[in-house]
């Protein structure tokens, strides 16, 4: 009991532990909070759970101070006289002496004992005033604007514009529907220049085009005389354009935006596996956008990447299983039902010694589909499974060279360090006759692998599962017609070793089956087993006992960030540049 008054003296309120955590103590609206020294007014608001209207401010940009609209009013204790203590209140913070004047919130600093009113008479006086101004010039034109429902603009003026409008002169016309490159066009007189589109194009993209003309009320977005906004990141200007002035072409008048559903997932078009929201309606998909993760690919994704989903609905789609009879012409398809398509190419396998079968999967397929790819290869005795290399140019900023978006989780779930280690020996003995039976999975041999049609030709046996018709669906004897990225749940890991979620945002097409579930089939089709597994999740399971990577996980822990499995040294080129601009407070990230 002698030791209880001791202990007690020795605890620390919050307001004096910060200092030896590197915080200081801020009151934002009669509260306090404590935030690492150096943090914007903005970031610390944000923190704090309480909102402060902008447009000019993006976090993973500079602050330019543009719009004005984040107006704040500050307050610091007054400097005592010397020799003087400074006055403090009942918890011992000195008592803040407010100055009547605001300050911009986006590009000022806390310190130790700052106070920040984000309401109140001075404050809302301001807003209201920013707001009037910029919507002097602004057309009323809400109803038929195409950020109708997502226009920063709209939102806030209910909350900080007036009712009604002072201006009685003519409106400042500027120019209108102007294509300013191949894929974004721009309506001037709805831009408001908090110009984050100038800022992205310069600090993220590397590619600075974009740039204000003429003075006042006459000043306007242009684009470098003789230059196009073309950039593969272009499209991320449209996103982060808080009015209407920036559109896409692909998305401009095609669907309003509360009719969408948003459904979060990644990309698969290299292997970075930058983080998407899929916009869909009545099962059919109007536009994808990137979803900020800091450890993948911070907000922002690239141009080829987001518009390279219209292929789904493409007349090439495949929506029925279909079959030949060997030695009949290739062009002899008939459409056969799933257990008759099932059945059939399991008769053809098993008529074939194992040493002569040989699977080729795909880097785009999910960890769960390759560990059926793996399971179906033990099926049947093979030991000749490969995947297919796709690699290109990177682009110093998102995009990888390895454009297989799942070749790590292939390397952890096959268990090799080079997954397309087998397919030149696949390739050998088809031509030399010593493979007489073929699972393609995914790929296109024709296009992508070297082979030729002349190659696929000499076999006794072609099944290939596939999204298109293609050359190589062309040569086989049975196909199967499978779910896109964008129809399928499961996992993928990415080039930094990171585990994360695809998401089932429409309906496979036609009769099109999940791809893990073909292979269930056909597994049970060779085996005569009984079918235990009837969701995805339970193949994860199954995938999670037997790779160690993913040991304790499933499916839902993944959750929409993602999760570490494994360290590859791999280095995003654009999260490098944008932590080394954060280290050197040009952003907050």
């Amino acid at each position: 009991m002698s030791d209880t008054p001791s202990a007690t003296a020795e605890l620390k309120l919050p307001k004096d532990q910060a200092a030896e955590k590197g915080l200081v103590n801020v009151q934002i609206d009669g509260v306090w909070h404590q935030f690492p020294k150096g943090t914007r007014m903005i970031e610390a608001c944000r923190q704090a759970q309480v909102i402060v209207p902008h447009y000019c401010y993006h976090p993973k940009l500079s602050s330019p101070g543009n719009c004005r609209m984040c107006l704040v009013q500050m307050g610091m204790p007054p400097r005592p006289t010397p020799g003087q203590e400074p006055q403090r209140d009942e918890n011992g913070y000195e008592i803040i002496g407010w100055i009547p004047r605001p300050v911009i919130a986006c590009a000022n600093t806390i310190g130790e004992n700052m106070g920040i009113r984000t309401t109140g008479e001075l404050v809302e006086k301001c807003r209201e005033g920013v707001m009037e101004f910029l919507l002097i010039n602004h057309p009323l034109d809400c109803p038929i604007c195409d950020q109708a429902g997502e226009c920063r603009l709209q939102e806030q003026s209910v909350q900080h514009g007036r009712g009604v409008s002072r201006f009685v002169d003519m409106k400042v016309k500027k120019p209108k529907n102007v294509e300013i490159g191949p894929r974004i066009r721009l309506d001037d007189e709805r831009c408001i220049m908090c110009s984050r589109c100038i800022r992205f194009m310069d600090e993220v993209a590397g590619d600075p085009v974009l740039g204000f003309t003429q003075r006042g009320t006459h000043t306007t977005l242009t684009v470098h005389p003789d230059r196009l906004l073309d950039s593969n990141y272009s499209l991320n200007t449209a996103d982060i354009c808080p009015v209407g002035a920036l559109t896409s072409n692909d998305f401009r008048f095609q669907m309003r935006v509360w009719f969408l559903k948003e459904t979060p997932s990644i990309d698969v078009n290299c292997g970075t596996g930058t983080n998407i929201v899929i916009w869909t309606r009545e099962n059919k998909i109007h536009r994808i956008t990137p979803r900020l993760n800091d450890e993948v690919n911070s907000a922002w994704m690239p141009d080829s990447h987001r518009l390279n989903f219209h292929y789904i609905d493409s007349e090439s789609r495949l929506t029925e299983p279909l079959s030949r009879s060997v030695g009949v012409s290739p062009t002899s398809f008939q459409p056969v039902a799933w257990s008759t398509a099932i059945a059939s190419a399991a008769a053809e396998i098993k008529a074939i010694p194992a040493a002569q079968t040989a699977i080729i999967a795909s880097g785009r397929m999910t960890n769960e589909e390759l560990f059926l790819a793996r399971a179906l290869a033990a099926e049947i005795g093979t030991s000749q499974l490969s995947l297919v290399p796709r690699f290109a140019e990177a682009d110093a900023q998102l995009i990888a060279a390895d454009r297989n978006p799942n070749t790590t989780g292939a390397k952890l779930v096959l268990g090799t360090e080079d997954p397309f280690a087998n397919l030149n020996s696949i390739r050998d003995g088809v031509r030399n006759g010593s493979i007489k039976s073929l699972i393609v999975l995914g790929d296109d041999l024709i296009t992508d692998a070297g082979f030729t049609a002349e190659d696929l030709g000499k076999l006794d046996f072609l099944l290939q599962t596939s999204v298109l018709a293609n050359p190589t669906a062309e040569q086989a004897h049975i196909v199967l017609p499978s779910a896109a990225f964008a129809e399928k749940r499961g996992s993928m890991v990415n080039l930094a070793g990171r585990l994360q979620r695809l998401n089932r945002a429409v309906e496979p097409q036609g009769l099109a089956h999940d791809d893990w579930e073909i292979l269930r089939d056909l597994i049970l089709a060779l085996s005569g087993g009984k079918n235990e597994v009837h969701h995805i999740e339970d193949v994860f399971k199954a995938l999670a006992e037997n790779v160690a990577a993913f040991n304790g996980l499933t499916l839902s822990k993944i959750g929409h960030q993602g999760t570490q499995v494994v360290e590859t040294g791999y280095q995003i080129a654009l999260l490098q540049n944008e932590r080394a601009r954060k280290a050197a407070g040009l952003i907050n990230g």
